[in-house]
Formats: C-alpha cells, structure tokens, sequence
C-alpha cells in the first residue's frame, strides 16, 4: 500500500490535536473523525500492481552526441561538449513522454541509451561518461549515418549535435540520410571563426607539423541540412533557449505521434475504503436506519474481505519479487485463495527466474484468457521456457503460435536461434528475455549467479554433452538469459571508450 500523494496528510496534523485535546460533544468528534477518513481518500492510498507494456503516443528521438576532442573547444560556453549535455538533459526533461536514443559518436558511433522513455536512464549515461578519456579527434557523420541505416527501425527524428568534422561529401551524406528514413535537425555547436583546443594539461592542441588547430564549424552542415530539408539550429545565449528551439522543430517535424511500446505501472486504487468508511460514520450519526445500514456494509465486507487480503498479499508478492527474494515470493503468491491473471503469471515468472522450467511451463499453460494479446504473452513465455530447458522443438512450436497471433520481432528472432541451435544444443542461445518479465525485477550478474546455485530440482541438467562444457559455465550462459535489470548509475566500463577510441592510432585526417 502507497500514497500518491502524501501532502494531503499533513492536514491530519490539526484534526487529530482537535480530537484528543478538544473537549468536543460526541457528534463533532465523529465528524472529525469522518474528515480525517476523507484527507485519507484524498491522499489517494493505491496497491502497486506489476509493471504491464502498454503503447502510448510518443516521438521517437534519436539523439547524436559528437565527443570527440574538437568538442573541447571553447567558443561555445563553457565548452562545446558541456553546451550539448546541458542542452539534452533540458530537452529530456521538455520532452518527458519520447522515446529517445542516444549514441555517442567520434570516428566511430557508439550506442549509450537504447530506446527508452525513462529518461533517467539517458541521464546516468550522459553523466558517466568522461571526456578525458576520449581521444578520438576526428568526426566521421558517414559511419554515424551508416550505423543509423542498419539499426533503424522506422521513421525517426535524428538530432544531431556536432561540430560537424572534415567531412566534405554532402551528396554521399544526403543519399545516407534518405536511406535511414529521418527527419533531420542540427545542432550546430562552433563558430566560422573557430578557436583553439586546449590539451588537459593546458597546452594548446597541434597537428603533426607543430601548427595550433583551429576548430570551426564545419560549412557542410548547413548544406546536409538544406538538402534533406531539415532543420538548422544555432546555439542561443542560454541552454534553455536552445532546447526550446530543437523541441520547436520536432514539433514541426511531419511524424510527430506515433506508437511506442513501454511499460507502466499500473495502480488499484483503494481511496474507496477511507471513503465508505467515512460515509457509515456519518450516515450512523445522522440516520435511524443503523441496522440496515450495518447489514449492507456487512454483506459487502464479506464479499470484499477475501478480495482485498488477496490483493495484498500480490502486493507484498511483486515487493518480494522485485528485490529477488523469490522463495518468499512463492510463499506470498501460495497463500492467495483466489487465483487472478496477475497472481498467475507472477507465479510462471517466479518459477523461471529460479529455473524451475518445468513448473513455470505448467502454471502459464493453467491460465485460460480469451485476450488474443495475453495468449500471445503467454505463448512466447512458455517458448522461452521450453528454450531454457532445451526442449527446442517445443520452443519452435510455441514460438510459432505466438507469431501467429501478432508481429514480434523479438519472438521471430529467437525463433531463428532457436532453428539454428536445434541440431547444436550446446550451442550460446542468446534468447531475449520474455516481455512480460522483464519489469519487475533489477539484479547484477552476482544475483544471477547466486540463483544459479540454488537451482530447483526441475531445472534440467546441463552437464552432459556441449564439447566438454562444464556445468557451471554452460549455467552462466544461460543466466545471460534472465538479465533484465535497470542498469545502476556507475562509471562507464573501458570497454566503452575503447571503442569511441576504435582507430585512435590510425586516424588519418583527425581534424
């Protein structure tokens, strides 16, 4: 049980003083208690229920950080660099419902956020990641623009904030843009004037020949821009100013609503309680017919009584859950005497996350829905599970079924794997994780490795066969399976620099 907003109980404060400390008749004291019962309702007491995928009207937003060693420059305050993430998270934060994606890209494009509407997610990016451990000095918009054609899934509204490179080829540039089908808009973070670039140690940046570099902005943007007939935008005094002017234009843009999957928290809302009982004790006070009154109340607290020790003993089921106590979560979710959808498909998701394949196979086949949606969900669980057990014939059947009642590109692509590995069970699977787990629970690969040594007895055994393959690490592999988690804020790894730093040695034209 929460409230959505606890504000409204500071008004108890003085309601409660009034009630113990006044001398108040009977009548006036019930009366007080009946206002407290309504701050109560209107502090909107809720029960959180699981996250659930639902499509929503949003942009999908594809933002392009340039970080490469140019962006140091200073003719943009404090630094070109710094101008851009403030302008982003300003922009995030005026945008609060888009679907964004943001790359960070120098001589090679790097994904740090994929598409999420979590913006706090594309915030602990920006945020963890260092300039001074980029090196890469040049800009290369080709192999951005070619990363963005292979991973574009539909029309986008690309926002590109660079200095904008050497690069001199707008017709090569332009003929890329088309084939990513987006909807262009530059930031264009540099003057024609230019300025030096300063080193970390203070000294000033030249090229190979001893000469200063001068950084200016590149006169090919606004030709990229032109030609694809998007959108021009210069830095304005302020960061604000300059992210109302990018939400302008992609308010401009033509594809301005479109439908994007993302998971929400859903509420059952129990205000009603306060709120009734708010309504008996006035109506006792004000009317002769109690008995009657009592009756009514007492058939819909028989009524209502298992439903709400039902509904929170779920609640206390998805705490558990979320944490990764999934023992307790099975004790929780046994002792509901009424089974729901929601209780039910908890329980499957228990019983994977812990590798009982088994008994999570058997609990989603036990739920009956005339939804073709959850028959869909429900199918591509029970495939990925039959996957995890290896039982890839089943996996291919189901996978097919839950094709057959809608597109999922994430089902086709683990129906693809799972052809390819049906002859080669050893073979790394690399499945997706179900959509309908994927929202509740956070943990590190520490977590999943601990789950892994306290596996049910209905997790097959994986030791036999595999090349040699040991137990514990055909185990690992499969855990990659379960992570779903939220990444926790935390430095970026080397790994991550090593490949925006990807042909550091070998640059050619860095400037």
């Amino acid at each position: 049980m929460t409230l959505l907003y606890p504000s409204f109980l500071w008004l108890i404060i003085p309601l409660t003083l009034l009630l113990w400390k006044g001398r108040l008749p009977f009548t006036q004291r019930i009366h007080l208690i009946v206002l407290t019962l309504l701050v109560l309702a209107l502090s909107r007491p809720v029960e959180e229920q699981a996250l659930q995928e639902a499509s929503i009207k949003a942009k999908d937003i594809l933002i392009a950080l340039d970080v490469s060693y140019s962006m140091k420059a200073t003719d943009i305050t404090p630094t070109r660099y710094d101008f851009a993430k403030e302008t982003i998270a300003i922009l995030l934060e005026e945008n609060p419902g888009d679907n964004v994606m943001l790359i960070a890209f120098t001589t090679n494009p790097l994904l740090l956020s994929p598409p999420t509407t979590d913006h706090r997610l594309i915030n602990i990016a920006l945020k963890s990641l260092n300039p001074e451990f980029i090196l890469t000095k040049g800009t290369s918009l080709e192999k951005l623009f070619q990363q963005l054609a292979k991973m574009n899934k539909g029309h986008k509204n690309l926002i590109l904030m660079t200095d904008g490179g050497e690069e001199a080829n707008v017709e090569k540039l332009t003929t890329l843009i088309h084939e990513t089908d987006v909807s262009l808009t530059v930031l264009a973070l540099g003057t024609t004037q230019g300025t030096t670039v300063h080193n970390s140690d203070g000294s000033l940046l030249k090229d190979d020949e001893g000469n200063l570099v001068i950084s200016r902005i590149n006169p090919l943007l606004s030709d990229l821009v032109s030609s694809v007939s998007g959108t021009y935008i210069e830095p304005s005094r302020s960061t604000a100013a300059t992210a109302r002017e990018i939400s302008k234009a992609l308010q401009n843009n033509a594809n301005k609503a479109q439908s994007v999957q993302k998971m929400q928290r859903h509420y059952l809302e129990r205000y009603q309680i306060p709120l009734a009982l708010a309504a008996l004790l006035f109506l006792m006070v004000h009317t002769r017919a109690i008995k009657y009154l009592f009756l009514i109340f007492a058939l819909l607290g028989f009524q209502t009584q298992a439903s709400v020790l039902d509904n929170y003993t779920l609640s206390l089921a998805y705490q558990s859950y979320q944490k990764g106590d999934f023992n307790t979560t099975l004790i929780q979710l046994k002792q509901i005497k009424v089974r729901s959808l929601q209780s039910q498909m908890t329980l499957g998701h228990t019983y994977y996350r812990q590798g009982a394949f088994k008994k999570a196979i058997q609990t989603y086949k036990s739920i009956r829905s005339t939804s073709a949606s959850i028959k869909q969900q429900l199918y591509y669980n029970i495939a990925n599970a039959y996957a995890m057990h290896e039982a890839y014939d089943k996996a291919k059947t189901y996978y097919t079924k839950t094709l057959q009642l809608g597109d999922d590109e994430v089902a086709m692509y683990n129906l693809s794997l799972i052809v390819l590995s049906s002859d080669q069970k050893s073979a790394e699977l690399g499945i997706a994780h179900p959509k309908s787990q994927s929202s509740n629970s956070s943990k590190s690969e520490s977590q999943e490795s601990k789950k892994d040594e306290t596996r049910s007895e209905d997790q097959p055994s994986s030791g036999s066969g595999g090349g040699g393959e040991s137990k514990s690490s055909k185990d690992q592999k499969k855990s990659k399976l379960l992570h779903d988690g939220k990444p926790e804020q935390q430095p970026l790894s080397s790994k991550v620099y090593e490949l925006i730093n990807k042909g550091y040695i070998h640059e050619k034209q860095p400037w």
